[in-house]
């Protein structure tokens, strides 16, 4: 089986309350992202969920970051959870047109997160499908349980876009490899946000995701709210380093 290539990163860095946990105390917060890079070789964008990104904005995250590093962009909530992919066509090219203009061989992935109230349907289901563009790579978080089922994942396997598998409140968790890359996001499973996840469970983790014989894996903590995001990213990334070397 081939060895899957892991990538820990998190969900949000400009935490003040790792202050102390991971950023030195008197480390100025125009640092914090230069700390970040010294740990973590991606990291996940989740303000162009909240904000569409502009070309000056993604341009500084290209400078900013080491050459070896990548980036993952969440699709803005515009089309996923206002619109729900109807008639944004020039919405979602344009998004990608941001990402790929300014990010360039940093960009990693498109992240689509659907709203927990969008349930499965045939229709819905091709209509995610015909809205991404098969140039990128594409992953799909789904937020209801109806999404788990053979007839997604097909649909995904056929046109090479990313299952994302996640820890979340009352989603299986299962590990759902559609392409030779797999995407995990870890919120916290008790507490969304906030809840840490123990050392087995992260040991389990990685064996589950090598498990796939993925050729290439992301994993982001998006459990930030506490401190617990970045101690389990650290201690993943530990981990995944163990099993390099072993």
């Amino acid at each position: 089986m081939e060895t899957t290539t892991i990538e820990t990163g998190c969900s949000s860095f400009n935490e003040f309350h790792w202050k102390g946990i991971f950023y030195p105390d008197d480390l100025p917060r125009s640092r914090w992202f230069a700390h970040y890079c010294k740990y973590f070789r991606t990291y996940e964008m989740n303000s162009s969920f909240y904000k569409f990104p502009t070309d000056r904005t993604l341009a500084a995250w290209y400078a900013k970051s080491p050459d070896d590093f990548s980036f993952a962009v969440k699709m803005y909530k515009g089309v996923t959870h206002y619109k729900k992919f109807k008639d944004c066509e020039r919405l979602i090219s344009e998004f990608y047109a941001v990402c790929r203009d300014n990010l360039k061989e940093k960009l990693s992935t498109v992240l689509f997160q659907l709203p927990p109230s969008y349930s499965f349907t045939p229709e819905r289901l091709a209509l995610v499908i015909a809205s991404v563009d098969p140039s990128f790579t594409n992953a799909v978080e789904f937020r209801h349980k109806s999404w788990w089922q053979n007839e997604v994942y097909d649909a995904l396997v056929a046109n090479n876009i990313i299952f994302c598998s996640v820890s979340y409140p009352e989603l299986p968790e299962d590990i759902v490899a559609t392409t030779n890359v797999a995407y995990v996001r870890l919120h916290g499973s008790e507490r969304l946000f906030y809840s840490g996840y123990a050392g087995d469970y992260l040991s389990e983790l990685e064996r589950r995701i090598s498990g796939t014989g993925c050729e290439k894996a992301y994993v982001y903590f998006n459990n930030t709210a506490s401190a617990e995001g970045i101690k389990n990213a650290l201690d993943f990334e530990r981990i995944v380093s163990a099993n390099k070397i072993s």
